[in-house]
This record gives structure tokens, C-alpha cells and sequence, in this order.
């Protein structure tokens, strides 16, 4: 457990990193990526949500930097990486193969994967396809990628938060409102600046007030620009299902099964409902299965972060039995 220091916070204390820079992946894309804690400590890559959400500074406070290498990184048009909020060649497949990429540039053999919402997606659809590269999976907030999923986030979140989803079906004009996905993604990509920026916003804003279970922690969302890479990317994705073919996660389970899994889901998390964690649980016997009863979806939520902080801390003792 962190030392009593930490406590508070849950987090342990800010710290920074040690080397970043920029890898080329092909078709013009440049990942950012940076190594904090210790070189020699377990390897963690963390997978940010969305798509499109990037990495920041406090993720880092997830793991002990005296025991963990850890490795952040912004997917393809996210955050730091280039060109920014690119949906060009911008699929799970070649995140996939971006992460391979960055593996292997930065010389590790076998990581522990991190992810939570969409990166819990990512992190499964990598683990299935390089099962030998994985020590094992923290996955936070489950997203399974089904048509269902993405049209819980289009309309079903409005059942519990109508006021939310009123102004988010209010920005589109009623004639098109019927297929909400297709309108944002006509604003998010139009040529108008001004008709981008505001859609991104209100997307952006919809997602951020149904994210925790108490409306006071929600951060401010004034920045359109920089909410662009979330909101054309997430609805890119939706559009194609995420990339994935029907069930594909569950069904491939058996190909990481061995490996050793945490997963913390908050009970009233109603962005990615917990009925996919129960999923995912029931088909990963195996797993530890952590209900937060208090937390909604962020994993910044005081319920969520702490549990993520036991699972690192856990990881330590797992992984090296294991090994």
C-alpha cells in the first residue's frame, strides 16, 4: 500500500519524467510518448480513454515510481501526438500496432497493460493480439465496443441525465436529430471552424456530465480547441464500431485468460455501464472483480483512483510470484 503520505490523496505524490519524444508510426503520424519512475522498475504502459482523450501529468500518480517504469503515451491525433485530432489511418488495428511499435523502440520485453474506458478496449483487442508481450491487465471503467455500448453513450445516458442529453441533442437541428452520430460528425468535420469548435464543446461537455456521480468534481470545459481530438475521434470510432467485429473481445478471451487481471468498475458509472464489467468478470473466472459502490465512471473519483492505486500496488507482489 502507499506509505502514509500518500493517504490523502490517494495518489502518490506528483513526480516527473524522465525521457519523452516523439515516435514515427507511418501514414505521417508522431506518437508522444514518456518514461517516468524507476528504468529498472516493472514495466506499465497506460492507455488512455476516449478515443482521443490523450494523457496527462496525474496519470502518472497511479504507480509507485520507486517499483514501476511507467510509460504514457497519446494515440494517434491525441493530445501531444501529431497531426492533432487526425482520423486518417486512425483505427484499433494500427493502435495496435503503435503500441507494438513503441514497445519495441523503447526496449521492453513484457508490460503490465493500464486502461480505462476506451482504453480498457484497447488494452484487451492488444492483449488478444499479443498475448506473450502482456504480464497482466488493470482495466478500469469496461467498454466492450458493442453497437449497444455506443448507443447507451448516443441516447441511453439521457434516461439518468435528460438535462445533459437535451443540450446535447439540442445543438443538432430537429430534422437530425434521428441519427445524432452522423450530424456531430457532419460539425466535427466541417471545413467552418466556428461549427467545430461548438460541436466538440457540447460532445465533450455531454460526456463530462454524465462522468461522475457528484456534479461538483466536474472540470471546466471552455476549451473547445483543445477538445476537438475527443469529441471527432470518440464519434469517428462509434461510427465504425469501434473496429471491432461483433463480440470480438469476449469471444477471444481465452487467448489472455492465464494472465492475471484487476478490473474496478464504479456501480453507478453510467457512461460505461457496469453490465459489461460483469461480462467481462463472468468470462475471466480468473480475475479480481472491484465494485466501487460510491464512484461513478472517472478514474480521478476518490472511490476509483484508490481502488487503482491497490491494484498497482497489488501488481507488485502478482507479477513477481507469477514470474
Amino acid at each position: 500500500m502507499p506509505s502514509s503520505r500518500h493517504l490523502r490523496a490517494e495518489l502518490f505524490a506528483p513526480f516527473d519524467a524522465n525521457n519523452a519524444g516523439y515516435l514515427s508510426v507511418g501514414n505521417g503520424h508522431r506518437l508522444w510518448w514518456e518514461e517516468s519512475g524507476s528504468p529498472d522498475g516493472l514495466p506499465v504502459v497506460f492507455l488512455h480513454g476516449g478515443p482521443g482523450a490523450g494523457c496527462a501529468p496525474a496519470y502518472r500518480r497511479f504507480f509507485d515510481p520507486q517499483s514501476y517504469r511507467v510509460i504514457l503515451f497519446d494515440q494517434r491525433g491525441s493530445g501531444r501526438s501529431k497531426p492533432y485530432a487526425s482520423t486518417d489511418h486512425n483505427d484499433t488495428q494500427s493502435l495496435i500496432e503503435d503500441i507494438e511499435a513503441l514497445r519495441e523502440h523503447l526496449g521492453v520485453e513484457r508490460w503490465l497493460v493500464f486502461g480505462g474506458s476506451w482504453g480498457s478496449t484497447l488494452a484487451l483487442a492488444y492483449g488478444e493480439a499479443h498475448p506473450e508481450r502482456c504480464l497482466g491487465f488493470i482495466l478500469r471503467g469496461i467498454f466492450l465496443g458493442g453497437g449497444d455500448e455506443v448507443d447507451w453513450f448516443l441516447n441511453g445516458m439521457g434516461r439518468v441525465f435528460p438535462e445533459a442529453h437535451r443540450q446535447f441533442a439540442d445543438h443538432i437541428p430537429a430534422a437530425e436529430r434521428s441519427d445524432l452520430l452522423s450530424a456531430y460528425i457532419r460539425r466535427l468535420n466541417s471545413t467552418d471552424r466556428q461549427t467545430t469548435i461548438s460541436a466538440a464543446r457540447i460532445w465533450s461537455r455531454y460526456e463530462s456530465m454524465c462522468s461522475t456521480l457528484r456534479p461538483s468534481e466536474l472540470p471546466s470545459f471552455n476549451d473547445g480547441e483543445g477538445l476537438l481530438a475527443i469529441a471527432r475521434i470518440e464519434a469517428h470510432y462509434f461510427m465504425h464500431r469501434l473496429f471491432l467485429e461483433d463480440d470480438q473481445l469476449i469471444r477471444d478471451i481465452d487467448k489472455i485468460r492465464h494472465l492475471p487481471c484487476t478490473i474496478v468498475q464504479g456501480r453507478y458509472d453510467m457512461v460505461c455501464p457496469s453490465i459489461s464489467a460483469e461480462r467481462l468478470a463472468r468470462a475471466w473466472p480468473g480475475s479480481r472483480y472491484n465494485v466501487v459502490d460510491d464512484a461513478g465512471h472517472s478514474a480521478m473519483e476518490p472511490g476509483i483512483r484508490a481502488a487503482l492505486v491497490r491494484a498497482t500496488e497489488a501488481f507488485k507482489t502478482r507479477i513477481s510470484v507469477a514470474a
